[in-house]
């Protein structure tokens, strides 16, 4: 729904309802910044630097009254004048989002592309006092007037899960932590040979725990194109599925193991060997994911033209090769994954080439792990050209145990000037309809709040 008080200004911003800005002061050209990233009621907000944290990113919530809330990202507490005073100079704090008028900001056009925020109930606006320039000038309501000290470019802000170029993303939860393991991107040719790990308790707030796995200096048969991973854990110990290409220039991809004894590494090479070696069967042996069923069977996935599926021996490091089951579902590309909701599993996969804007996710829905699978239902995930988002795809899908709440991580073209190298991680919400099919996922430009 977009917003019914977005001024021409607010408008060239693509302001929309659930949208996530930065506050720009025009005098001082630094941001509305929550103090010492505090989520305490009544921090008070000041002018800082912009940095792109979180307590420097509002999400903008539509009322439907000709006003908007302003909610930090890091907090979830909205923009409030204290006390709702009407004084000039009463200061503006976060406080927990409520029905109050001291927290409903009128969005108007100031010219030049740049907006006064005016609060609700007393008419005044949102300034930075004196027309100071440093950082930690607090932040006060005033008599309305032409200064600049008034005046806020609304900055609409792309917030990926995890800052930088990562792509691929493999989301699961272990314990009660969400972990994220992804290509890292940026390189050309996806040459790159490095594989971090990032936690979380929120989906939100994310930990960068280094490098877990390099393939060029901790796997002896390949030295490049550290590509998609898996991971799956049992009975204490972790596996890490990977492609990579083989050492000494061959360009053929193959898929590696790797184990440790925490989600975060260090892995060590599980075979010394591929697990699966380039030309074993058709495509290419890339992108591999694990299923594991409520029974604890885990299930490996893989392949580039086709889809290859097998049940993993209780080692998991190993499958019968008689056991692998081959599919090509419709516009099937690369990228399987596999969830299941209730009696029903869901495969799903990625459409076109990661390098196209049109990159994007279907699915079929089966009786077992490994099929056989329906027709293909629908797309899940596809472009969205209204909010610049462009190439979505190769995703994973995790659930909050005990709760019918799901959420899918994948990639896009970074926003504004990505391509298909140059990728950032997303999460967005995923629905099921009340006949089990897939809702289509809305992209969103800055993602989910914590949960």
């Amino acid at each position: 729904m977009a917003l019914t008080a977005v001024s021409p200004a607010a408008a060239d911003h693509h302001v929309t309802d659930g949208t996530s800005v930065e506050l720009i002061a025009r005098h001082s050209g630094k941001c509305a910044d929550v103090v010492s990233v505090s989520t305490a009621d009544g921090a008070e907000v000041s002018q800082y630097t912009c940095n792109s944290g979180l307590n420097q990113l509002w999400r903008i919530r539509d009322l439907g009254n000709g006003y908007v809330q302003l909610a930090a990202r890091h907090s979830d507490r909205c923009l409030d004048v204290n006390a709702a005073s009407t004084a000039n100079g009463a200061k503006v704090i976060q406080w927990p989002c409520s029905t109050g008028a001291n927290q409903q900001w009128r969005i108007e056009n100031a010219g030049t592309g740049h907006t006064r925020l005016i609060a609700r109930h007393s008419g005044k606006c949102l300034e930075v006092p004196g027309a100071s320039t440093a950082n930690g000038a607090r932040l006060q309501q005033w008599d309305c007037g032409t200064g600049t000290e008034q005046q806020w470019q609304l900055n609409t802000v792309s917030n990926p899960a995890i800052p930088g170029l990562f792509a691929d993303p493999n989301i699961v939860r272990f314990g009660d932590t969400y972990y994220l393991y992804a290509t890292t991107d940026g390189f050309a040719g996806w040459s790159g040979t490095e594989f971090r790990a990032f936690s979380s308790k929120d989906l939100v707030h994310w930990t960068d725990h280094g490098v877990i796995l390099d393939v060029a200096a901790d796997i002896s048969w390949a030295d490049n194109s550290a590509w998609a991973p898996g991971i799956a854990e049992k009975d204490g110990r972790y596996y890490f599925y990977f492609s990579a290409g083989l050492a000494g220039g061959d360009t053929r991809k193959h898929l590696g193991v790797a184990v440790a004894d925490s989600p975060t590494g260090p892995f060590r090479d599980a075979l010394g060997r591929p697990l699966v070696s380039a030309g074993a069967y058709a495509g290419q042996m890339i992108d591999p994911a694990v299923f594991t069923d409520t029974d604890g069977r885990s299930y490996l996935y893989w392949g580039q033209g086709s889809s290859h599926q097998v049940p993993l021996n209780a080692d998991m490091v190993s499958f019968s090769a008689s056991q692998v089951r081959t599919y090509k579902p419709t516009n099937y590309n690369e990228g399987s994954f596999v969830v299941k909701r209730g009696s029903t599993y869901y495969l799903m996969w990625s459409e076109g080439d990661t390098r196209s804007e049109d990159y994007r996710v279907g699915y079929a829905t089966g009786t077992s792990p490994t099929g056989p699978w329906g027709p293909r239902v629908g797309l899940i995930l596809q472009k969205d050209l209204s909010q610049g988002i462009k190439g979505t795809g190769h995703h994973s899908v995790v659930q909050v145990p005990g709760t019918d709440q799901w959420y899918i991580a994948y990639h896009r073209f970074a926003i504004p000037n990505g391509d298909g190298t140059h990728r950032e991680t997303m999460i967005d919400h995923l629905y099921f309809n009340a006949d089990g099919s897939i809702r289509p996922v809305v992209p969103t430009i800055e993602g989910v709040d914590p949960i």
